[in-house]
């Protein structure tokens, strides 16, 4: 659903003048101000006092807000649920039940001038693809539209994002590109790693060198474009039938970086972050009525997993900041596991490091990616 003229409803709690418009001004009083009693498109308050007036509205119609994501709301009803998902003025919802999303439309059509869209197809530049046996996510419309900003739409394609021979430097004696264009293609690519995770390495290791990019660093953005040339239409895949478990892997590249070669993120580290997204992820998902306490979470280093099940500091790890320690604390109270899990079969391996055709599309395939 989409709201007309969202910004509109909200009410000003705060005192907020604004001077008399051209061509409405008062010819009696030339020297007077409005005082603003309703938000107006423009004014900071406005996202505020408007996001007040529709949680209000669904607060008082039996919804409950999300712990986490306070743009979630949800009506249970016996046995079945109503998410609702606020974005400014775009609104998605569903149900285990129709009649639900029926008397919410309703509901909805009371209070405020709506716009039904019909079944989720597109929302904040995301294709959403609802078949009968899965989901499929996606942005091949967005990818056709950089190709052609940037004049990729025919050139050769390349098979893999990143070449695995070449490393990226500084290379601070070679010459310079335009800025502006590196900087706005890295933008576009950032966009898409919604839902392309099998760019996001690539990606981010080209945006190291926003700053002063090179040549050779142009020549590593635009084999992204021809790779997204070969394979505008990969998207995820949610199939309907497989089990709703959460899983987590985390991996990292010793000695990885060209810069330094210091390891991209150290190991112990890159766990600590992963349980952190773990935690939230687990308590977004208490909102839903799922617990997903004792979250498995598979890692490819065995001294890691030895020193989160350690509580004891010794000189390997003293150096390692207080506030990464927290995992230990999460696997004693049982909020996680660590399992150790084969190199080869760690998913997470292709968001750290670049690799061959047939590594790649091994591991494309195991996370979900599909052309539909």
């Amino acid at each position: 659903m989409d709201v007309k003229s969202a910004f509109m409803y909200g009410k000003i709690e705060e005192e907020v003048y604004v001077c008399q418009p051209p061509g409405f001004k008062d010819l009696e009083f030339p020297g007077r101000v409005y005082k603003v009693e309703k938000a107006l498109y423009g004014l900071h308050h406005a996202p505020r006092a408007w996001y007040e007036t529709l949680s209000t509205y669904l607060l008082d119609n039996e919804f409950q807000r999300g712990q986490i994501d306070k743009t979630l709301f949800m009506k249970r009803v016996k046995g079945d649920i109503l998410p609702t998902q606020v974005y400014i003025d775009d609104i998605i919802f569903g149900s285990t039940r129709n009649e639900m999303c029926i008397e919410f439309e309703k509901m909805m059509h009371k209070k405020f001038q709506m716009s039904s869209m019909g079944e989720l197809t597109f929302f904040l530049g995301l294709q959403v693809t609802q078949k009968d046996d899965g989901i499929f996510i996606s942005q091949d419309k967005y990818v056709d539209e950089i190709l052609k900003k940037f004049g990729f739409s025919t050139v050769k394609t390349a098979s893999t994002p990143m070449e695995t021979s070449k490393l990226l430097l500084k290379d601070a004696e070679a010459e310079d590109v335009d800025v502006y264009l590196y900087r706005s293609m890295i933008r576009s690519l950032m966009y898409l790693t919604a839902s392309r995770p099998d760019i996001m390495f690539a990606v981010c290791a080209c945006a190291r060198f926003q700053v002063t990019p090179k040549v050779s660093h142009l020549h590593a953005v635009k084999r992204i474009f021809r790779y997204l040339k070969g394979q505008p239409k990969l998207g995820l895949w949610y199939p309907k039938d497989s089990p709703f478990d959460l899983e987590a892997y985390t991996d990292n590249d010793y000695a990885g970086t060209s810069l330094d070669k210091k390891s991209t993120t150290r190991e112990y580290v890159a766990a600590s972050s992963c349980c952190r997204q773990v935690l939230w992820i687990q308590n977004q998902m208490l909102d839903y009525g799922y617990n997903f306490m004792n979250t498995k979470i598979f890692i490819d280093n065995e001294s890691t997993i030895c020193i989160v099940k350690n509580p004891v500091f010794y000189s390997k790890t003293k150096h390692i900041e207080i506030r990464h320690h927290f995992i230990r604390d999460s696997n004693e109270k049982k909020l996680i596991q660590m399992i150790k899990i084969h190199k080869d079969h760690n998913v997470a391996d292709f968001l750290t490091k670049a690799f061959d055709v047939g590594k790649f599309q091994y591991l494309i395939a195991s996370i979900g990616m599909l052309n539909l």
